[in-house]
């Protein structure tokens, strides 16, 4: 008999019991490779509705739906044992009513095998939230910069910077909390808007654009290895140029095959070696 066993997944209750700054890394993951790769050095691994723009070409997340955040949800959950799974409830999901929220949560958990959705929104989303970890339905809330709102916002513009906006953002973090919200993600937040709510919130905050104070931060995979062209965000750190690896593998593959050095004998079957 094996004595191999699965190795131990992280909870949600172990994620949320994180409270030192830099206690908690998250990456997106979109795919079983993908998340095989990166499992072994991140305690979340999240399935964002931004594989829209990253995977998909689109403008923004707007046009993801439920059904391709299932399938990659479940290919992220395949491709890994120890991060904790979440998984955006993409637009129009959820915002109707708590019962719809409920509902789009539930096959996302059921069809993917991950632990946990993300849905955007402050105050206005707390109801929903609330109604959702009272069915057991583990909750990661996102404020801030909220992509799925950026026609309301008027593009991907940086939250907090009036005293109205650093009052909403802090409104909106106590409200998701106080709901039962496990985690909070807080994107492109002023940093001392973003201070505040770390110091105010018990929770774990994950920052993308907002302070060294979090308790965590995520940033975008494909921003991360340099897959994203050549503007990314001010937030991400490029920590290596996969794509000019890729770029230049392809490119001696081509010129294997112009020049008839690829595919040799050792390529093919039943072939006589020259």
């Amino acid at each position: 008999m094996s004595s191999h066993r699965p190795q131990h997944r992280l909870s949600v209750l172990e994620i949320r019991q994180r409270r030192e700054p830099g206690s908690l890394v998250v990456l997106t993951a979109y795919s079983a490779p993908m998340a095989r790769l990166l499992d072994p050095h991140v305690d979340v691994l999240l399935v964002g509705d931004s594989l829209g723009m990253v995977l998909y070409g689109l403008p923004d997340t707007l046009a993801v739906s439920l059904d391709t955040m299932i399938a990659h949800g479940a290919a992220v959950a395949r491709g890994s044992q120890r991060a904790c799974v979440v998984v955006d409830l993409p637009f129009a999901s959820y915002q109707a009513s708590p019962q719809q929220a409920f509902l789009a949560a539930a096959r996302v958990l059921a069809e993917s095998g991950a632990q946990a959705v993300k849905l955007e929104g402050g105050a206005e989303m707390a109801e929903t939230i609330a109604f959702l970890v009272e069915r057991g339905i583990p909750v990661m809330a996102h404020i801030g910069l909220t992509p799925q709102k950026v026609n309301a916002l008027g593009g991907f513009k940086v939250q907090g910077k009036e005293e109205a906006g650093a009052a909403r953002v802090l409104r909106d973090a106590e409200a998701v909390a106080l709901a039962g919200a496990f985690s909070v993600v807080l994107e492109g937040v002023l940093e001392p808007v973003a201070r505040q709510v770390c110091e105010r919130l018990e929770i774990p905050v994950i920052g993308i654009g907002a302070s060294p104070a979090c308790v965590g931060q995520v940033l975008v995979t494909e921003d991360m290895l340099g897959l994203s062209g050549e503007q990314i965000p001010r937030f991400a750190q490029q920590y290596v140029r996969v794509d000019e690896l890729i770029g230049a593998a392809a490119e001696r593959f081509a010129g294997e095959v112009r020049e008839r050095r690829f595919p040799q004998a050792r390529h093919c079957f039943g072939m006589a070696k020259d």
